[in-house]
């Protein structure tokens, strides 16, 4: 039988059904966080009546997953990087999935803070996929994938709200919940079957003091950002928080420059490169998260107030849809436009793009097609920079730190969207009128909080064009001129 020449290469085995899946099992898994994130919204009006709770208590079904994502994200990133990021993957998508079955079971309202608190570290999942992605796939696939990857946050969320809302309508609404952890157990176990385990390791032991340092720093800020509205900004409990959240986070970045293998390399997060990526995931998750809260509030507003169209929290969901779907198609042009502009460029153009949607919304926020077209460029505009932000962490850190670097990178989007949160409902709060003895947000205070988000955007393009450029894949300086002198001499010569 012949035998192949010693010079060329080994014949490369096709793919298995396996490695095909890799991709959509993990971008399903990113939908499935970002659906779980969302489907309580639509329950906040009902679930006092359903659990016998106050409202007060019911708000921590959001705030306790807030939290827990935020604190858990970085942690469970740096416990990918050194452990294997598809065990600590599969672990975060068991936790989601218990909290749900959690959910489902009861109606105590301790028992269902506690399970949302758990279904907080699948926020650590999209990280963790784009750092096996960028371990497994080779060049010319990762662009694609890592976008797609970055854009399942904003495709769950917008499926997640009407999925929701038609259930609570037409069902009990533990079947929600029960529905979810079918998805969540199905997810779980799709990822351990079709995601082979990264070979990719750091070595050192876990910076446990450095993680619970940033988990109370993290804890008492977020808490201060999310209770202000209801304590007051100038409460002792909120001034208190972030006095605390400043102390701690001082000496938790003392104990990071000093300990060997830290939780966060802050030496790596001050380069330019990387740093001002965080600035620019920050002020994006602000800009992005106004788009959801503002349309959703506005839409549902009563058609007495001159501008609101009195919709369904169905409507409402189908009205985000199309942001949603937006999303999943622009992914891969995203990919492309990094691939030959670079992602800086990328993230610039689509922090331009969400200032103009807010742009469209300044100017009619009174006609439901306006209203849909505005909400569609701004998530548009979050495609693109949400794919672009991985791709430039990615190109400035080290392999075995992927997992960590995107997971501060997510961090920085949770907190962005945190204080979006509590600046639109100050804004929205300060500039109401009553309506049949209830305050409703004046149309012009919608315009405040665009214009507001629209002012953010633009600062997170300045932020991105003053990343220093990616000379990865340009010639350098000297080459270009090695390859002019080059020319010269052959035109001499002839």
């Amino acid at each position: 039988m012949d035998q192949p020449a010693p010079d060329q290469p080994a014949p490369i085995s096709p793919p298995g059904p396996r490695d095909r899946l890799t991709i959509p099992v993990l971008a399903s898994g990113g939908i499935l966080m970002a659906v779980m994130q969302t489907v309580v919204v639509p329950l906040l009006p009902d679930l006092p009546r359903l659990t016998g709770a106050s409202a007060a208590a019911v708000s921590w079904t959001v705030t306790a997953t807030l939290l827990s994502g935020a604190v858990l994200t970085p942690v469970l990133g740096r416990a990918g990087d050194m452990y294997g990021k598809r065990r600590v993957l599969i672990a975060a998508l068991a936790l989601m999935t218990v909290g749900s079955v959690m959910c489902a079971l009861s109606s105590d309202i301790g028992v269902l803070i506690t399970a949302r608190a758990l279904q907080g570290a699948a926020a650590s999942v999209v990280p963790l996929s784009i750092s096996i992605l960028r371990d497994e796939l080779p060049p010319e696939r990762r662009g694609s994938a890592v976008a797609l990857m970055s854009s399942t946050v904003g495709i769950g969320a917008a499926l997640g709200l009407p999925l929701a809302a038609l259930v609570v309508q037409y069902a009990d609404w533990h079947t929600m919940f029960w529905l979810t952890s079918a998805l969540g157990a199905l997810g779980t176990a799709a990822t351990w079957w079709a995601v082979k385990e990264s070979p990719v390791r750091e070595s050192g032991r876990f910076d446990v003091l450095g993680a619970l340092g940033l988990a109370a720093a993290l804890v008492c800020l977020l808490l201060g950002v999310s209770q202000g509205g209801v304590w007051g900004w100038g409460s002792a409990r909120v001034l208190g928080l972030f006095a605390a959240a400043g102390t701690v986070l001082a000496l938790w970045w003392w104990q990071q420059l000093r300990t060997p293998r830290p939780l966060v390399d802050l030496r790596l997060v001050t380069r330019p490169r990387v740093g001002l990526s965080h600035v620019a995931a920050l002020l994006t998750g602000f800009a992005f998260y106004a788009n959801s809260l503002v349309t959703a509030q506005l839409v549902q507003a009563p058609k007495a107030t001159g501008y609101g169209l009195g919709l369904s929290i169905v409507a409402t969901g189908l009205c985000l849809l199309p942001g949603g779907v937006t999303m999943l198609l622009f992914s891969p042009l995203s990919a492309r436009i990094s691939a030959s502009r670079g992602p800086r460029i990328t993230l610039a153009l689509g922090a331009a793009v969400i200032a103009c949607g807010y742009a469209l919304r300044i100017a009619d926020s009174r006609d439901l097609w306006m209203i849909i077209l505005g909400a569609t460029v701004v998530a548009t505009g979050t495609t693109l920079a949400y794919s672009a932000l991985p791709t430039l962490v990615l190109r400035a850190v080290p392999a075995a730190q992927t997992a960590s670097a995107n997971g501060v990178n997510v961090l920085m989007r949770t907190i962005g969207q945190a204080v979006s949160s509590a600046a639109v409902a100050a804004v929205l709060v300060h500039h109401s009128s009553p309506l049949g003895g209830v305050p409703v947000p004046t149309l012009h205070g919608y315009q405040l909080a665009f214009a507001m988000a629209g002012v953010i955007a633009l600062a997170a393009c300045a932020a991105a064009l003053a990343i220093p450029g990616d000379d990865s894949s340009r010639p350098t300086r000297r080459a270009r001129g090695a390859t002019r002198g080059a020319r010269d001499e052959a035109l001499e010569g002839a």
